[in-house]
């Protein structure tokens, strides 16, 4: 027997609902076979407020290392990687290996409002990792940091100009997520000549916790079974809609996407158009 593989280096969160959490139950939701590389630990200390715990460089290479020569894998996702070193080693392991399909999400920001890259990493990853990249997955706000504008993303036209520029950087595609747009949440693919709008409605809810994360990962899963980017981007889509859609407010602040609710009860609110 023979299942595809995605390996996901990126941080864990205690609250279950992003990164690594999110990202493997993702993956096992689309039937493919998650490794997980834990670049920090994220979570509130009772005493000392502290909410970001990184993990020794050394482990985090031992873990990547002992996944990649022990199962390898089709498809790698990045997520928080927080300090340059880690940035830029991270960069050289995936340019060592045979992996065809990097995804890379820019995390910058967690919901929980917990910084997730330091300052002085971000040029290291626009210029070491995000050329390695099939594709990248920005929200607006980190769109707009990695061009280094003052001006926020308003409006789709906004989204497609930023998808141009982030290409620049060296990726092969730039998906710009739009889910802090008024009225639908419009997506928006770039391949380098064509732009995919992929348009869900707005939802009404504010329990969103790891959406992002969780999108990435349906996209790295969607790609190490082989799929195109459009196709893996159509299906995540649809996948993080449903997730949404049907989200679960626990004890306290944002609740996470529901990973199982595609599965269950499908999704027929996404509408693509391609200029």
């Amino acid at each position: 027997m023979s299942i595809p593989r995605a390996l996901s280096i990126a941080g864990s969160a205690a609250r279950g609902g992003a990164g690594i959490q999110a990202d493997l139950k993702t993956f096992q939701e689309m039937d493919v076979f998650g490794l997980s590389a834990i670049t920090a630990i994220v979570a509130n200390h009772p005493r000392t407020d502290q909410g970001v715990f990184p993990i020794a460089f050394d482990a985090i290479e031992a873990q990547v290392y002992t996944a990649l020569r022990d199962i390898g894998a089709d498809a790698i996702k990045t997520g928080m990687l927080f300090t340059e070193e880690i940035i830029t080693n991270v960069a050289k392991w995936i340019k060592e290996t045979d992996t065809p399909n990097i995804v890379v999400d820019p995390v910058m920001i967690g919901k929980m409002g917990s910084a997730l890259l330091k300052d002085d990493a971000i040029e290291a990853v626009k210029t070491k990792l995000i050329p390695l990249a099939t594709i990248i997955t920005p929200n607006m706000p980190e769109a707009a940091r990695l061009l280094e504008t003052d001006q926020p993303l308003h409006s789709v036209d906004d989204l497609k100009q930023a998808a141009v520029e982030l290409q620049k950087l060296g990726p092969k595609y730039v998906l710009v997520k739009g889910g802090r747009l008024e009225g639908p949440a419009v997506d928006v693919l770039f391949d380098g000549e064509k732009f995919h709008m992929l348009e869900a409605p707005r939802i009404d809810t504010i329990h969103t916790n790891g959406a992002g994360c969780s999108y990435s990962a349906a996209i790295t899963a969607q790609l190490a079974k082989g799929k195109s980017v459009q196709e893996a981007v159509e299906e995540a889509k649809k996948f993080i809609t449903a997730a949404i859609r049907h989200s679960i407010p626990f004890k306290r602040g944002v609740g996470p996407t529901y990973h199982a609710a595609y599965q269950k009860y499908g999704e027929t609110g996404v509408h693509i158009t391609v200029e």
